[in-house]
């Protein structure tokens, strides 16, 4: 899988570790920065720079870190067509795909430890969006995101 991620200083060495874990695996991995904690990208850039690789479709998902998620969600989350959530267990990784088809994922360095990270990242990127669903409940949970891209077209440019 193509995956982009970036982070701040503040989320450099989580990244890191995720970034060799995903390359571990096979997944071809774009890193939009901070490449070293000398040379810092603030923590709207490294979000902006992943949420765009993932709204031109040259990435499949996206991850940002900073201290705590929040900042770098707030900033993906201001491009048409990304939903990115911070999360901070499996559960609500697996959550964010299956109920929300979330294409990128925030998490916190301070926050989760690095261990449970790879998990958290691990279920984000093999959950699918209402996977193993009945049709009923597939159907709403289509019917729901549908809802959420028509509000984003009257909110967004």
């Amino acid at each position: 899988m193509k995956i982009a991620i970036g982070s701040d200083n503040a989320g450099f060495h989580l990244k890191e570790e995720i970034k060799a874990h995903l390359t571990s695996q096979g997944h071809e991995v774009k890193d939009w920065g901070t490449l070293s904690t000398d040379k810092e990208v603030k923590f709207m850039y490294a979000s902006d720079r992943v949420a765009k690789a993932v709204q031109s479709g040259d990435a499949e998902r996206g991850l940002v870190f900073c201290g705590t998620g929040a900042g770098v969600s707030i900033v993906a989350n201001k491009h048409k067509g990304i939903y990115c959530v911070p999360v901070e267990s499996q559960w609500a990784a697996r959550s964010a795909r299956f109920i929300n088809n979330a294409n990128m994922l925030a998490m916190g360095e301070r926050i989760v430890a690095p261990v449970m990270a790879k998990d958290i990242v691990d279920t984000f990127l093999n959950t699918d969006f209402h996977e193993g669903a009945d049709e009923k409940r597939a159907a709403v949970l289509k019917g729901l995101v549908d809802e959420v891209e028509k509000l984003e077209e009257t909110l967004l440019p």
